[in-house]
């Protein structure tokens, strides 16, 4: 007896159904409450304003709100460990960085989780490069005065915190240039804004996206950028590489973690909703306009973000060995 190829057609749909049916029944209901993302920095730097902009892209896609809740403290430690010992459900995340993923381990003696064991990678967003930043009133315009005038006077350099990613680099920097630049640790990057504004903080090193709408006011003076090329978004900075510190490549990622043994199917679908919203002009446009670079395609993937992440963490060890820091 023949079959046709409508019954052929439904035939196969009905057999791939069956065959996708288990998955779909393991993911079927979620999410069908709010999204808590974890911010372990303060409002106003780059991991909060990232979040933000992907969240509202996250809510749409997967048709519930994705909420920032920050949780500031310990560079990133107290929001990350939160999220560690959260149920392993898929609601509560943590919108993660270098500081509580990859810098931590290293500097800070009693860490309470481990960051390559007690998450499960959903997806890179992007990254964003570091920059050195002055107030007017400092009188440097180039990388090769700054460092001259710190060994000086004492410049009060801010960064987002102990362990921050902007921290290392800025440990870095005076390693490898001869600086004297003095830390100053805030709790976030948009914390210290205020301070560098008014002048009882002379410089920074945050990320390019934190003081981007800075320099376009003309509220400050970035003096390099950690990235291989020029910024687009500020092509007359120069890199630190051209001002002479060679190699000086560095940036702030972000990206989304469940709780580790959250359900495959879970992760899977806020995957496809952190796909869905990079892939948004409107997400992809306010992300460039914040100087963010956005993830490609392999890094969005819950894979190609745990290996991001792995080579992230043997870096930070290089990174911190170089800098001379130890573990407090």
């Amino acid at each position: 007896m023949k079959t046709s190829r409508r019954e052929f057609v439904l035939g196969a749909a009905g057999a791939l159904a069956a065959a996708l049916l288990p998955t779909l029944a393991r993911a079927a209901g979620f999410p069908d409450r709010p999204l808590r993302l974890i911010v372990p920095f303060a409002p106003g730097g780059n991991v909060d304003a990232t979040a933000r902009v992907v969240g509202a892209g996250l809510t749409q896609a997967l048709g519930v709100s994705a909420v920032v809740e920050n949780k500031p403290g310990a560079g990133g430690s107290i929001g990350a460990d939160m999220v560690a010992r959260a149920p392993a459900d898929g609601y509560t995340l943590l919108v993660g960085s270098n500081g509580p993923l990859t810098v931590n381990p290293f500097i800070q003696a009693r860490l309470p989780y481990d960051p390559l064991r007690d998450f499960a990678p959903v997806a890179l967003f992007g990254y964003v490069p570091h920059v050195i930043v002055v107030n007017p009133s400092i009188p440097a315009h180039a990388l090769g005065e700054l460092v001259a005038l710190s060994r000086q006077r004492r410049i009060n350099t801010g960064t987002s915190g102990i362990g921050s990613a902007t921290h290392l680099s800025l440990m870095r920097l005076n390693a490898l240039s001869g600086a004297k630049l003095v830390h100053v640790p805030y709790r976030g990057g948009g914390a210290l804004i205020p301070d560098l504004l008014g002048g009882s903080l002379d410089a920074t090193m945050t990320e390019f996206s934190t003081v981007l709408p800075l320099l376009r006011a003309g509220k400050v003076r970035v003096i390099a950028v950690a990235a291989r090329q020029r910024m687009a978004l500020a092509p007359a900075i120069p890199t630190f590489i051209e001002a002479g510190v060679p190699d000086f490549v560095a940036s702030s990622y972000v990206g989304l973690l469940a709780p580790a043994k959250t359900p495959e199917p879970v992760v899977a679908s806020l995957q496809q909703g952190v796909s869905a919203s990079l892939a948004s002009a409107a997400v992809a446009g306010k992300l460039a306009d914040l100087g963010v670079v956005v993830a490609s395609g392999q890094q969005r993937t819950a894979g190609g973000f745990g290996e991001f992440l792995r080579a992230e963490y043997e870096n930070a060890r290089q990174a911190v060995a170089l800098a001379g820091i130890k573990p407090e």
